[in-house]
């Protein structure tokens, strides 16, 4: 790391002694936040920058072209309601109650009274339905609101209090969709600030004007490429009311991520409160020479949790000879799980051979498709079978070992990654691919992201954010109105299109999520489509292996105490930080 940035990084790390900062991108001078005690503050590390830089610091609206809930926004926009998978329990928040009709085609929703955003404006059932009408009337254009203009065909706020939601279609989860858990729910925005306003452009974000304004119990005080800090507003609306208590934690510094050596060290030295994710062979390292860093799993593998977010290798369906199934097929045969969780994560992994976690509430949905997992055996390792399937498509080895079609053209996947999965899973599951004739090859690139959300790949290792509960949301990723739509979860970017499929999951979106034996039945339906298909091949479970440091901070979530996940890129992370105590 160079001695400039490594310089920014120990800066934004001090105690509370920040100094000002660069003019941000306005031009505008911010101010010098006041000084807070080191042990009063939480500094955390994440990923979701570019080149160890927040190239997104002055994006705060959370539908804004390029904007990401991941890198702070999820701390601004209070939800509705939570829901921590890790307990399966739903918390109301700003809703108090909420209710459907029989028919499931209208919903009614009580907000609670007497909650002000940052800057006084009181907040309402008005600002709740704003968001959903005008997420419906952007459809495609921000993230959601392919969502919402599916299911929504107006709210309207009856009260100052009172939300009806009248539905296109029967929509029993859409309470739940708008529920924050890991990264899915809807960011409910301030009616009187973002009405007039260009959803897709506005970014919310001005110092002087106490933008972006919360309801919840953190303001933005300063943002700039090297770090995003969060002062702890002094009082809070749910603390008052004996929701949760005012947090202990004064001040949230969120620094880019500048490597995982440099984040080790920061880890060890107790510069840094919370760690991104980790490859498991860093840990040990840690613990030896820092006593008071543990994980959700304490200090002993897997170093972690599972994740809602299987990984698998995506192959862009709309890219020959990928759209092909049996080429696919013959990519998943070449592949050995076993030896890739040894090589890549030192043992410490799981197989995954559906696109679910394996979560208690979704055991019913494995049961259910386990002679058709037999039959189709998505974590199967033939090379001999991968080579007859490539043989009988007219693929031949050349000389050099490569499977190529008449035209002498090879079997080429540039496989795409990014973050701890990516530069841990990539290497060995191109050279994998490369011993069996595949011309495989594995890159890290800056704009990953762009690339993969706009079909510009080949391969790509990335993850499902799909179900936790009940298996329609992941159905709903292969669906072929879900290509291209803004967002990291929800789309469909395997880009795999079947017309029989999509009307069963349009069977589930009506079906009652309580319903288990229908919904296993219309599950199975789908599967006996899906797997012969094999729109992406399955990997592993992905695993969340934060290191969290005891020094300054107790009560970190852990598998003793799992009160909900860990991760502080999810929208679930303030319950995190009202939960933290003073060490």
């Amino acid at each position: 790391m160079k001695q400039g940035r490594r310089d920014v990084m120990k800066a934004g790390m001090a105690a509370g002694a920040l100094t000002a900062l660069a003019p941000w991108a306005g031009g505008v001078a911010m101010a010098e936040p006041a000084e807070v005690p080191r042990d009063k503050t939480v500094t955390l590390v994440w990923t979701g920058s570019r080149d160890g830089r927040w190239v997104d610091f002055d994006l705060w609206n959370a539908y804004c072209i390029g904007s990401n809930h991941q890198n702070g926004p999820n701390l601004i926009y209070e939800p509705l309601a939570y829901y921590s998978a890790f307990a399966d329990k739903t918390y109301m928040w700003l809703a108090e109650t909420f209710s459907f009709t029989p028919d499931f085609r209208q919903l009614t929703i009580k907000t609670r009274s007497g909650i002000k955003w940052s800057d006084g404006a009181p907040f309402s059932a008005e600002d709740v339905a704003y968001t959903l009408n005008t997420l419906r009337d952007y459809g495609p254009k921000v993230k959601w609101g392919v969502d919402v203009k599916q299911a929504v065909a107006k709210a309207t706020a009856t009260d100052a209090n009172t939300v009806v939601v009248d539905f296109v279609v029967p929509s029993p989860r859409f309470f739940f969709f708008m529920t924050y858990k890991y990264d899915i729910g809807v960011y409910i925005v301030p009616k009187h600030i973002f009405e007039g306003q260009d959803w897709s452009t506005f970014k919310h974000f001005d110092i002087a004007k106490g933008w972006p304004v919360s309801t919840g119990p953190w303001q933005v005080t300063n943002a700039s490429l090297q770090q995003k800090v969060f002062d702890r507003r002094p009082t809070w609306w749910a603390a008052e009311a004996g929701l949760a208590p005012l947090p202990q934690v004064l001040r949230n510094i969120w620094l880019p991520s500048v490597g995982e050596q440099q984040m080790a060290q920061a880890m060890i030295t107790n510069q840094t409160d919370a760690s991104a994710g980790m490859q498991p062979a860093t840990f040990p390292t840690i613990f030896r020479q820092n006593e008071k860093i543990i994980t959700h799993a304490g200090r002993k593998p897997p170093f972690g949790y599972v994740d809602w977010w299987p990984i698998s290798l995506f192959v862009n369906n709309e890219v020959k000879p990928f759209d092909d199934r049996d080429v696919r097929w013959a990519l998943s045969y070449y592949i050995d799980r076993a030896q890739l969780i040894d090589v890549a994560y030192s043992g410490a992994s799981q197989t995954s051979s559906l696109p679910l976690p394996a979560y208690k509430p979704l055991q019913p949905y494995f049961d259910v498709v386990k002679d058709l997992l037999q039959k189709y055996d998505t974590l199967a390792v033939n090379p001999k079978k991968g080579d007859t399937l490539l043989a009988a498509r007219g693929y031949k080895k050349d000389g050099a070992g490569f499977w190529s079609d008449a035209a002498g053209e090879h079997i080429k996947l540039e496989i795409i990654g990014f973050g701890a999965s990516g530069a841990g899973m990539g290497p060995v599951l191109s050279e994998m691919l490369k011993r069996h004739g595949i011309d495989a090859g594995f890159a890290l690139p800056p704009d990953f992201d762009n690339r993969f959300q706009q079909g510009k790949f080949v391969g790509a290792i990335y993850g499902h954010g799909g179900s936790i509960n009940e298996p329609y949301a992941t159905l709903r990723l292969y669906q072929g109105s879900s290509i291209a739509v803004p967002g990291g979860h929800q789309a469909n970017f395997a880009r795999w299109k079947n017309a029989e499929y999509d009307k069963i999951v349009d069977e589930m979106f009506v079906t009652d999520p309580t319903d288990v034996p229908k919904l296993a039945a219309q599950w199975r339906r789908a599967m006996e489509i899906w797997l012969p298909e094999l729109p992406d091949i399955q990997l592993v479970q992905n695993f969340h292996r934060i290191a969290m440091d005891t020094l300054y901070w107790k009560n970190w979530p852990t598998a003793e105490n799992a009160y909900v996940n860990g991760a502080h890129w999810h929208l679930t992370f303030a319950m995190v930080l009202w939960n933290l105590r003073s060490a």
